[in-house]
């Protein structure tokens, strides 16, 4: 598992870069997040890190050869490990790269973000136990969990295409909807649009066709983490998906974050994995003595909301929630062994959405859907206006973080998107 400490991870370490050093920032020189990136006017991507507010362009520095990002990610955990560290070197107080680097900042605010790498196949987890009983609570009271949930990671394959970056503007989705008394469907915009708090894996390494990944060497298979939105709209979730699951009510959209939190930035932040009393143990396959050691990940999440008429007047985004991501019922290592053990080639640039990010309390929920306990109790806001589900104009920020007595805090930055009015046919 990537849970090795080296001096990448000092928090003493500052750099050269002046707003690495702020204590405030998202990006310090612990963290090194990779992104793709252009500057005004270009057309092709390049790859970089974040440094404070700047970003490194990895290859104008020398330090890679290549603009493909699924190339680099794939090139396997050891090449991870000493490119960390000679990014981390090239950026330090000391370095004696500093004045001939500097020609290779840029400032974020004057690039723009695009997808991390090209993004294949797309599966979304279910990860969040409490997530799942909040949910199941509203449509089953006396049996909120099913059955196979405490057995098997729970998943489905969604849609890549409609991926976009932190700043997407999306349509309202339209779709059928049926309400439980009508007599038949109708078709036209959902009215319960909802927010998902998700975190996203991306696969580095691929494995062949047929050949199971061991969860002893499954986090070999991931490059890092970006924050994701699996918008969906409730609506239409409910009369499409029995017997098949999610289909329109989610492909409309989904945004994730610009930076790649890698593994190894988050080794500092790594728990233990285990179950609740009286829950069953994880299948043999599913189970290692590092995943119970390390398997999980102490990362702050927050969902945050900005109204059109908050934004006009304003005012920033307000908090909704919080919860965590280190109370994830299965960890990273489980989904890969799991998506992979009937043989399943994962491809580099693949993502694995963790599920919905709930926490134990009521106001943790992860969800319009949980807070709003279906609509029926809708948020006040600060501004006055109440939501139960979102309107045009509105604007969802997540954030997430991971912090630690004797370590620096690292962030994942914003991913952000606004519901835009329908297309109505």
């Amino acid at each position: 598992m990537s849970t090795s400490l080296d001096e990448t991870h000092d928090p003493s370490l500052t750099s050269w870069v002046e707003s690495a050093n702020d204590p405030r920032t998202d990006f310090p020189i612990q963290n090194l997040p990779f992104g793709r990136f252009r500057r005004a006017g270009e057309q092709s991507w390049s790859i970089g890190v974040a440094i404070g507010d700047r970003v490194l362009d990895l290859r104008r520095a020398q330090l890679i050869d290549t603009d493909d990002m699924n190339g680099l990610m794939q090139a396997g955990s050891a090449a991870r490990y000493d490119l960390r560290r000679a990014i981390s070197q090239s950026l330090r107080q000391d370095s004696a790269r500093c004045d001939a680097l500097r020609s290779c900042l840029v400032p974020q605010e004057e690039v723009q973000m695009g997808l991390p790498c090209r993004i294949g196949d797309y599966t979304d987890f279910y990860t969040s136990i409490h997530h799942a009983t909040n949910v199941g609570r509203q449509f089953r009271p006396d049996n909120p969990l099913l059955p196979n949930y405490k057995w098997i990671p729970i998943g489905y394959h969604g849609r890549s295409s409609s991926i976009g970056v932190s700043g997407q503007a999306f349509a309202r989705p339209v779709g059928q909807i049926k309400a439980p008394d009508d007599p038949a469907p109708t078709v036209g915009p959902t009215r319960r649009l909802d927010f998902e708090l998700e975190l996203g894996a991306f696969v580095a390494t691929p494995n062949p066709l047929g050949e199971p990944v061991p969860i002893e060497h499954a986090e070999e298979h991931v490059f890092g983490l970006v924050l994701f939105n699996d918008w969906t709209a409730r609506d239409l979730q409910t009369w499409e998906y029995q017997p098949l699951g999610p289909f329109l009510s989610k492909n409309f959209a989904s945004t994730v974050s610009p930076w790649i939190v890698t593994l190894e930035a988050l080794a500092p932040f790594r728990t233990p994995f285990k179950r609740p009393a009286g829950d069953p143990q994880p299948l043999p396959y599913l189970d290692s003595p590092a995943n119970r050691e390390s398997g999980g990940i102490d990362i702050a999440l927050e969902v945050a909301l900005q109204t059109a008429a908050m934004r006009d007047a304003g005012r920033p985004a307000e908090r909704l929630m919080q919860s965590n991501f280190r109370d994830s019922y299965w960890t990273l290592a489980q989904l890969v062994a799991h998506h992979t053990v009937n043989g399943c080639n994962l491809q580099s640039g693949d993502l694995l959405g963790s599920g919905t990010q709930s926490g134990s309390d009521p106001d943790q929920g992860g969800s319009l859907l949980e807070l709003t306990r279906g609509g029926k109790q809708p948020l006040r806001l600060a501004s006055g206006e109440t939501r139960g589900f979102l309107e045009d104009g509105d604007t969802v920020v997540l954030r997430g973080y991971s912090e630690r007595k004797g370590f620096r805090r690292i962030g994942f930055g914003e991913c952000a998107g606004t519901v835009l009015p329908a297309r109505v046919l």
